[in-house]
């Protein structure tokens, strides 16, 4: 046999209070909202109905309560017991036969929010249709009563009464009444007032008439002063007709963190649904923050977010180009406040050119990058240089930089945010654009070989040096390179590393998993790692004259470590005991043979 659910009022209203609302101020909302929906609906019918909010606080009503006047359509002694008492039901869609986006509530559940704040909400309503005013009376425990009321309405409408619960008395004193009002409603298209004070303004900020484009940007900034707390960089309009949405998105002044979520001011057909909603931009643009009002987008049941569906993410799609679209013409109306722009907002822009051709070109042009040659833009380096070369690393890049610099080599720091998948991008704008990525094994065909008779000359230390540096896995190599101030180089290309890691693998596998990983071995480049000595120094000319092979030993280990180090290579065990060894062999040396401290 089936049954009906039976309803626990007070457990809805305790649900509502903790999972559904962020907090009971909400309330004054939900009474305008109701408000605003009714007049719409008497509107829809007669154009020329008045169209009036009264807020009366305990300051106006002198019995601690709050009463919310509407001049809306009303409603009869039926619709009453169909509506007012039926959770979930949205009686303006479903009985008053009107379609659901012309109004703001959805849920048919705002009348419980009043149970946040007050065990009882009284409702007298007269509707344009006809019959007499209704009293209806609820209780948050899930009672209500339905009666004629003994004073009759003048005029079709609706007021909604409440008491204060014990300890809620806050909620509805004149101040925060007032706040609350002005927060939530201060944009409605119809008058509100609040002990007779108008909390509506006449026109949206956006749209409201100024005398000159300076004194719309003025009005505007200091809109956002007031209600951000920032002056904005710039401000400039929002639109996506598909949403029905119009608003201003302003520009954050200074750096803001990429990975916090920026929140927007999102009003639905005027009404506020909440101060910091997230996902109404792209994720990319978070040095904006934005006032809109949209007709058509859904709130979730709490109407404190946005509900995520097919619109909401095309109205996304579409203010982010319009997002890019300002950026573009900022660049070619004024460079120079575009240059100011990047420098504060660089992260934003870098992670729009990622998947976008336009703002890749942006950046490409404007966005100074830092090079061995400066910090230019990319453009800049490529009319220098035939190829982009980068390495992907801040440490890579400080350890090579100069040297690459030497060797007439041009060289991209990619270690920033971005900065590599900007620059392995930059064919798709140009298809003639080179960029590769420098290997270390590149760098040293450019040095220069050491004189013949030199090299055979120093065969001994060479071989005094191989022999030091073999247990290390590490190859020992002579060249003359600039500056002449870096002593040695330790140089690790990619496919060198991989080897490397290969072998250390099969070192410690079974004979199965070392057959396996043996095929993948295939390569025949340089299987060590380099230790390229610079016969252009001074201290490595010294130390190859050393007749002590002890003595040189110990300077080469040295050297090995120091290029470690400026390298920031990772130190292994074995690195790190050489690099202790060498240190105190080297101080034991010193100390040794000059034992007189002079």
């Amino acid at each position: 046999m089936e049954q009906a659910f039976r309803v626990d009022l007070r457990g809805v209203v305790d649900l509502l209070s903790h999972h559904l609302y962020g907090s009971p101020r909400v309330y004054v909302r939900e009474l305008m909202q109701n408000a605003v929906d009714a007049i719409t609906a008497r509107r829809a019918v007669d154009g020329a109905a008045p169209a009036q909010v009264r807020i009366e606080t305990p300051a106006r009503t002198g019995d601690g309560s709050i009463r919310v006047h509407d001049s809306g359509i009303g409603l009869t002694e039926p619709e009453v017991h169909e509506l007012l008492a039926t959770i979930g039901r949205s009686g303006k869609r479903d009985s008053l036969g009107f379609a659901r986006h012309e109004f703001l509530g959805q849920f048919g559940i705002g009348l419980l929010s009043c149970f946040l704040v007050a065990d009882e909400a009284r409702v007298l309503t007269r509707s344009v249709r006809g019959g007499p005013t209704v009293a209806w009376t609820g209780y948050a425990d899930g009672r209500y009563q339905v009666e004629l009321a003994a004073d009759q309405r003048a005029e079709p409408g609706t007021t909604v009464t409440l008491l204060p619960r014990q300890g809620m008395e806050q909620w509805m004193t004149a101040t925060t009444v007032t706040e609350l009002a002005t927060l939530f409603g201060s944009m409605l298209p119809f008058e509100v007032t609040v002990d007779g004070r108008t909390v509506t303004e006449p026109d949206l900020p956006w749209q409201a008439p100024h005398a000159s484009p300076h004194d719309r940007a003025a009005a505007l900034a200091g809109y956002a002063e007031d209600t951000f707390g920032f002056t904005p960089f710039d401000s400039f309009d929002l639109d996506c007709a598909e949403s029905g949405l119009t608003g201003v998105a302003f520009v954050l002044p200074q750096a803001a963190n990429p990975a916090a979520k920026a929140g927007h001011r999102v009003y639905l057909k005027r009404m506020l649904i909440a101060e910091s909603v997230t996902g109404l931009l792209p994720d990319w643009a978070f040095f904006i923050r934005c006032v809109v009002d949209a007709a058509e987008l859904r709130p979730t049941a709490s109407r404190e977010a946005l509900y995520e569906d097919d619109l909401l993410e095309s109205t996304r799609e579409a203010l982010g180009a319009q997002v890019r679209d300002w950026l573009v013409e900022l660049s070619v109306a004024d460079p120079a406040r575009l240059t100011q722009f990047l420098n504060i907002h660089d992260l934003g822009v870098k992670a729009l050119a990622l998947h976008d051709d336009d703002m890749l070109r942006l950046v490409d042009r404007w966005l100074p990058v830092e090079t061995n040659v400066g910090r230019i833009p990319l453009a800049e380096f490529r009319r220098r240089f035939d190829t982009v070369r980068y390495l992907p690393s801040v440490e890579e890049f400080r350890q090579l930089a100069a040297v690459a610099n030497a060797q007439g080599l041009g060289l991209v720091n990619g270690g920033y945010s971005y900065l590599t998948e900007i620059l392995e991008r930059l064919p798709a704008i140009d298809p003639d654009i080179r960029v590769t990525r420098l290997e270390t094994s590149e760098l040293a065909t450019h040095f220069d070989m050491v004189d013949p008779e030199v090299e055979l000359a120093l065969r001994p230390f060479l071989a005094t040096a191989q022999r030091a540096l073999d247990r290390l896995d590490c190859e020992v190599t002579l060249r003359t390179f600039d500056p002449p101030s870096l002593a040695a180089l330790y140089l690790l290309d990619r496919d060198t590393q991989h080897r490397a890691e290969l072998r250390a693998t099969r070192a410690i596998a079974d004979d199965l998993w070392s057959d396996v990983l043996g095929a993948f071995d295939t390569d025949h480049g340089p299987d060590r790692p380099q230790l390229v000595l610079n016969h252009r120094n001074p201290l490595v000319r010294r130390i190859s004259g050393l007749a002590d092979p002890r003595l040189a030993t110990m300077a080469v280990e040295a050297l090995y470590s120091q290029s470690l180090l400026l390298g920031q290579h990772p130190l292994r065990p074995v690195d790190t005991a050489l690099l202790n060894r060498s240190f105190v062999g080297l101080l034991d040396w010193a100390v040794h043979d000059n034992p007189g401290g002079s």
